[in-house]
């Protein structure tokens, strides 16, 4: 009887890890709608975001114009701003500028920002959006996947996606949890997320 306690022990405790490690792996990506707004036309030119940093919600909002978006994350307030590359905003601190960005063309748009957290191993699904995306890593390091390769987006680091309907998934592929910062433009007039697969 040990000895088949100790046969059984033996062969559960790998199936047993594997699911485990498994699950671990198989943990959603916690992503947060932050702040959005849509928009009729976007500003001309090549488009960054600009993200800075102000001392309270109400001076941000203040400052805010029309493709601006203020939200507080990370015990901080953020102004991300949609235009030309190089602008400011009164009051503000800037952080980074991320850009250009695969342009959007639709007869309205969508304009988000998305909190996206997790430990090492949560992911999204493979997914599409009809626009652009881009990040910014507040902690940890995040993984995009798609069809051109991995981009990988270290701590304090920004980075643009690629075009509009481009299959991919996000991950958290540091040693500490991630904490990003999502920035859309996308079609307004079609599903913000649509499955997808990638090769």
């Amino acid at each position: 009887m040990k000895r088949i306690l100790i046969g059984l022990v033996a062969v559960f405790t790998p199936l047993f890890c594997v699911s485990f490690l498994s699950a671990i792996a198989q943990q959603a990506l916690v992503i947060k709608p932050l702040v959005e707004k849509k928009v009729a036309v976007l500003p001309t030119g090549p488009l960054f975001w600009r993200i800075e940093n102000f001392p309270t919600l109400t001076q941000a909002q203040a400052a805010a114009g029309p493709t601006g978006l203020a939200t507080e994350s990370d015990g901080k307030v953020w102004l991300f701003t949609l235009g030309a590359a190089g602008g400011s905003s009164e009051g503000g601190t800037k952080v980074v500028e991320v850009g250009p960005l695969p342009k959007v063309e639709a007869t309205q748009y969508l304009l988000r920002i998305n909190d996206a957290s997790g430990p090492r191993g949560s992911m999204t699904s493979v997914h599409t959006h009809p626009g652009s995306e881009a990040f910014y890593v507040l902690a940890g390091e995040q993984s995009i996947r798609t069809s051109h390769g991995t981009m990988v987006v270290q701590a304090g680091q920004s980075a643009t996606g690629h075009g509009a309907d481009t299959p991919m998934q996000v991950s958290s592929s540091g040693s500490t949890d991630l904490h990003a910062l999502v920035m859309f433009v996308v079609d307004a007039t079609k599903p913000f997320s649509s499955p997808a697969t990638l090769p």
